[in-house]
């Protein structure tokens, strides 16, 4: 996913169709010239229904479809024959997305599988037919009802990346790298800061034809909870993630300090991050020696960690090993 074709964030204007109004019909046929009344009811108003869809990453689709509206219902007609319908709209999204109102920020519903349907705009009811109200004292009503109104507005649309592994870490920790070595994705690597500005999504093969999603979260600074470097949008990400993955790179100053940076931001953020499964794994490592390694370990304390190299490939099948058992815990 190039960083010009994955949108996480749109914006759309969404109006249902309108309830098509009930007929006022009167029964008139030859020898039958008072046959009462027999207008039926108007159709209902088209929804505006999202759709989960497994094959998209991006709703890149939707961003230059601003404005969404479904079809109105028909009239209803004589003999008692209701109105089509209005057509059904159906915007396809990505697993992973939520859509919330755009006024009061109301979250409306969450798309996590494949195939589930969510009314974002329902369509306003048929009115009734002047059949309906036909009584013992009023046998000839000249009245039905009208079509209800649809519903409409704007509505926000967030993708956040559903993965079983989540990357964490600062910018140029070799997030993209580790990715791009495990699995066939190919994000941009660069050694300057923040050259990965959207997530990359790469699935990782394991032995015996299993695999795991890993997904590489665009670097975190400190005050991203606050939204200081595109942070809210960032760490949103990561809420979706299965097991978090945190990586500091060997030429870091203060290991420890930087781990409890990141745990911080997450916890700021949001504190249920914190309930994921997290391992540290320190990049870089093939610039260190055995002696380095042991010493860097001390200052870790009991946080579980591996020492890891993309480039010279030091311990990742262990690493692939040692996420597939804590993700299957």
């Amino acid at each position: 996913m190039s960083g010009s074709n994955f949108v996480d964030y749109v914006k759309i204007y969404c109006r249902s169709g309108k309830g098509g109004p009930g007929s006022r019909h009167m029964r008139r046929e030859k020898y039958i010239p008072k046959g009462g009344p027999d207008g039926g009811d108007g159709g209902r108003g088209g929804h505006v229904i999202v759709r989960g869809n497994s094959q998209m990453w991006t709703l890149l689709h939707l961003k230059f479809r601003k404005h969404i509206f479904a079809g109105h219902g028909a009239s209803g007609s004589g003999q008692c024959s209701s109105g089509k319908a209005g057509d059904d709209v159906f915007i396809d999204v990505p697993l992973g997305t939520i859509a919330k109102d755009q006024e009061t920020g109301e979250v409306l519903f969450e798309i996590t599988e494949e195939g589930q349907e969510e009314h974002i705009a329902q369509g306003g009811r048929g009115g009734l037919g002047n059949t309906h109200f036909k009584t013992s004292t009023n046998q000839t009503p000249q009245y039905a009802q009208p079509g209800e109104d649809g519903h409409e507005g704007w509505k926000i649309l967030e993708l956040k990346v559903l993965a079983d592994v989540g990357l964490v870490g600062f910018p140029s920790a070799g997030k993209s790298t580790l990715l791009s070595v495990v699995s066939a994705a190919r994000p941009k690597i660069a050694d300057y800061h923040f050259t990965t500005l959207v997530p990359n999504l790469g699935i990782v093969a394991y032995r015996d034809d299993r695999s795991f999603v890993m997904a590489d979260i665009p670097g975190i600074i400190e005050g991203a909870h606050e939204g200081k470097g595109l942070g809210h949008r960032f760490l949103r990400h990561i809420e979706r993630n299965s097991m978090l993955l945190f990586m500091i790179p060997a030429d870091s100053d203060d290991y420890l300090k930087e781990y409890n940076i990141l745990v911080n931001e997450l916890e700021m953020y949001n504190p249920e991050l914190l309930d994921k499964e997290r391992y540290l794994v320190i990049t870089k490592s093939d610039m260190l020696d055995e002696d380095l390694m042991e010493e860097i370990s001390a200052t870790l304390h009991e946080i579980p960690h591996m020492f890891i190299s993309s480039i010279t490939g030091l311990n990742i099948a262990p690493l692939k090993d040692e996420i597939w058992k804590r993700l299957n815990r």
